[in-house]
């Protein structure tokens, strides 16, 4: 039986959105995608999910995109999915290198309208409509959370790391540590509400693959492909917030533009991407569209520029990631070194923090987010975590570093110890 689709008005989405959240937990595989109405000249949907397995695969380190291309290429629907940060160590929470499938059911929310692709458009329907408009929570208590790093190892880390730069080892390198709590029970869709009311970001998304969750509220787009073209939004730069000063508040985005040290930051991330790009673009259609974008989000401001280019219609979308991945603005530059002393230095394993999450069209079009202001649960060991860092460079002060990726991370710390 063919799938159908069928579209749906939705009067009240708020509502609508809660009672989906509450149906789709029956499920043991699904991702839902929301730019928590954030709107760009880039958004196809509000919201996208999908739940349910048609056909799926699964990649081990290291990844091979020939696999996942001849699998979209034989099942040529939508596909969902993720990839890791590629390292050979996965990390105690377990998500695979790279995992992808064939959703049985694609809902998208646009404005008010609802589009349902599945075998029973109008029985999901009236399943979600029949839920319950509350989110449940059954969270047992606050999560006890620990830091796997003391800080001050955290300053002779970043003592030991601006010596490379300064022996000229690498420019930049994104530094990260960990928090993690043991023995945490939590209940992943209302902790996932919780965190996207307080810290809605335009690159949320609720992965579950059986027992592990990923709950991210990413603000930073990785790359995207309509058509053509091509863009890239490395976010490079943080500057903190005060909401209760309108005044105050502006002259922190000031701040931050004409700070040297992230602008410095931004740009040589903008270098790396522009590589990237052109490795698999045509020649002489890479080029920046917007360099320091200051865009403001609940808990912070960020630096983030577009790099775009237009790729041949012969080219594969899964060549393209291969030729980008990992993202520069979670590495730092030259990207091969700084890989190498991120697995030196990082005292765990990345897993899926700072890899993707998104979506890929029969068209061969995508979008994929940066894993990053998210949390890592494995129900099954009843272990979360969190990871948060920043952009190391000869100029970066330790403490300021260190207060830069406690802020990064209070919103989740927040959601957790409430």
């Amino acid at each position: 039986m063919e799938k159908q689709q069928q579209r749906f008005h939705v009067s009240n989405t708020e509502i609508f959105y809660i009672k989906m959240l509450n149906w789709v937990n029956q499920f043991n595989i699904f991702c839902l995608l929301d730019s928590n109405n954030y709107k760009d000249e880039y958004s196809r949907f509000d919201w996208m999910l999908a739940a349910g397995v048609s056909h799926q695969i699964e990649l081990t380190y290291p990844m091979n995109f020939q696999a996942l291309q001849t699998f979209h290429q034989h099942n040529k629907g939508w596909l969902f999915g993720h990839f890791n940060y590629p390292s050979e160590n996965l990390d105690e929470i377990g998500f695979p290198a790279a995992y992808f499938f064939n959703p049985a059911n694609i809902l998208q929310l646009k404005e008010n309208e609802l589009l349902i692709i599945a075998h029973h458009p109008q029985q999901i329907f009236e399943e979600i409509q029949a839920q319950s408009d509350q989110i449940a929570n059954s969270n047992k208590s606050a999560v006890d959370i620990e830091q796997l790093q003391t800080k001050a190892n955290y300053l002779q880390c970043i003592d030991a790391i601006k010596q490379h730069i300064q022996r000229g080892d690498c420019y930049e390198i994104n530094y990260c540590q960990d928090f993690y709590a043991h023995e945490a029970v939590i209940d992943p869709v209302s902790l996932y509400h919780q965190l996207t009311t307080i810290s809605p970001n335009p690159f949320a998304s609720l992965y579950k693959l059986n027992d592990k969750y990923c709950i991210c509220a990413s603000p930073e787009r990785f790359i995207k492909k309509t058509g053509n073209e091509v863009i890239s939004q490395p976010i490079k730069g943080t500057s903190s917030r005060n909401t209760d000063n309108r005044e105050v508040d502006e002259q922190l985005k000031n701040t931050l533009l004409h700070s040297p040290k992230e602008r410095s930051e931004n740009v040589m991330i903008v270098d790396l991407v522009r590589n990237d790009l052109s490795k698999i673009c045509k020649e002489g259609t890479v080029h920046v569209k917007e360099l320091f974008g200051i865009y403001t989000f609940p808990h912070v401001h960020q630096m983030i520029s577009t790099i775009a280019g237009e790729v041949p219609t012969s080219l594969h979308w899964t060549n393209i990631i291969e030729a980008c991945y990992p993202m520069g603005s979670m590495t730092g530059a030259p990207k091969k070194k700084v890989m190498e002393l991120i697995e030196q230095y990082e005292i765990n394993p990345r897993g899926i923090f700072s890899g993707a999450i998104g979506y890929a069209t029969p068209e061969e079009d995508f979008d994929f987010n940066v894993v990053i202001r998210s949390i890592y649960y494995n129900a099954s060991k009843q272990l979360l975590s969190y990871k948060a860092g920043g952009g190391i460079t000869i100029n970066s002060d330790p403490n300021e570093e260190y207060e830069e990726l406690l802020l990064k991370a209070s919103a989740i710390k927040k959601v957790l110890q409430s």
